[in-house]
């Protein structure tokens, strides 16, 4: 049952994450195509308002004495937005508006600038054709060649200002939120962890003085001792979970020894049919750390490892040393991890097994990446194959 509610949780949680980007690709694509239609029918008005500067240009042109030019001069000295430059046919300026000019340039280096600057616009398309009448000459013309206006640039701009604004509040909002969780569950883990640390404390320091008593009366009695070993292997949970929430001082100590305890504890805890192998290199491995806690994380990667082959396979233990860290992987033969499955194991609450509160991963990473500043993931892993946990620790 606990299986299904933690998948349950994390497909929900899935789909609320997918949900939550369809939604934001399609305000996204809403938001553009309507800027589009709004820029193309202003492009469109600005092109309508060019048409009728060309005709009063032409009116001009083509004005005698008796021609009333007030209209046509009051339409063309009303265009203070739209950039325009007249070119003759022979592709010199005749005029220009709205265009800016760098005031240190001389008046040579402004011509070419603004005929450069209409070329461009004429070969853009952005341009009106005006035949000019009889007395300039038989095929004679000019081109209006204009651009966007500078509102309509900053309208065309303006929806991915809107976006790289909406998008940055959105992650920084997913940061915030998840930073605020992180916090919270942290809380939770070391709250947990120190009253069960304490509530251990009573019981455990009974059980100690009973082994005592009983050492006393029955000196030769064989089982004494395992129950000693015990009551000390309680302690030491106890240790560690008191550890949980505070920042022990890592120290230098031998992995190959902290591996050499896993395997013996998991070999007096197991069934014979669950074999314990291990492959360390001859000279002793040194790594700064606290080994009680990282001797946990390893005890419950073999623990999980023994669940997934259910009780019969091969754990193997590798202790490897690579450039600028030191490698220690967890093999085992069990049924595997799914694909969909690997980026949610170390998530605290997901856990593939009928009874367990899917905490064991999640305290690993924790004491692994936070704690030790190292690394853990899984390497790889093969559905009824196996799979293999990797550890990344920093060399002294």
């Amino acid at each position: 049952m606990r299986y299904f509610i933690s998948m349950q949780w994390t497909d929900r949680i899935r789909q609320v994450k997918i949900v939550l980007v369809v939604a934001a690709v399609v305000i996204a694509v809403a938001s553009l195509l309507v800027s589009h239609f709004l820029v193309k029918d202003l492009s469109e008005e600005e092109r309508t308002k060019m048409e009728v500067w060309a005709q009063a240009l032409n009116a001009l042109n083509n004005a005698d004495e008796t021609t009333d030019l007030t209209l046509v001069l009051n339409v063309i000295q009303g265009n203070n937005t739209i950039p325009v430059i007249v070119l003759g046919a022979d592709g010199r300026v005749d005029d220009y508006r709205n265009i800016k000019i760098d005031a240190a340039k001389t008046p040579a280096d402004s011509d070419v600038y603004v005929a450069r600057l209409g070329e461009e616009m004429r070969q853009s398309g952005k341009y009106i054709k005006i035949e000019l009448g009889d007395s300039a000459g038989a095929g004679d013309y000019q081109l209006v060649c204009y651009d966007e206006s500078i509102m309509l640039k900053r309208l065309s701009a303006w929806p991915y200002v809107q976006l790289g604004i909406v998008l940055i509040f959105v992650v920084v909002a997913i940061f915030a939120l998840l930073s605020s969780k992180r916090a919270e569950q942290n809380k939770v883990w070391v709250g947990l962890s120190k009253e069960t640390a304490h509530q251990l404390g009573t019981p455990i320091s009974s059980l100690m003085a009973w082994v005592e008593i009983l050492k006393e009366n029955y000196p030769h009695d064989e089982l004494i001792p395992e129950m000693d070993k015990d009551v000390k292997r309680l302690e030491r949970i106890a240790e560690r979970f008191s550890k949980i929430g505070s920042l022990p001082e890592p120290v230098d100590s031998s992995m190959n020894e902290v591996l050499a305890h896993v395997i013996d504890y998991m070999d007096r805890r197991t069934s014979q049919k669950v074999q314990m192998q291990c492959r360390f290199p001859a000279y002793d491995v040194r790594v700064n750390m606290n080994a009680s806690l990282f001797e946990w994380v390893i005890e419950n990667l073999c623990k999980n490892a023994v669940d997934a082959m259910e009780g019969s396979g091969t754990i193997t233990l590798v202790l490897k040393e690579e450039p600028g860290c030191v490698v220690v992987e967890v093999q085992d033969t069990g049924k595997g991890i799914r694909k969909k499955d690997l980026n949610s194991v170390f998530t605290p609450g997901f856990t593939t097994k009928k009874r367990g509160w899917g905490l064991g991963l999640s305290l690993a990473k924790r004491i692994v990446e936070e704690y030790h500043k190292g690394r853990i993931f899984v390497k790889q892993s093969e559905v009824g194959k196996g799979t293999t946990f990797r550890i990344e620790m920093k060399k002294i």
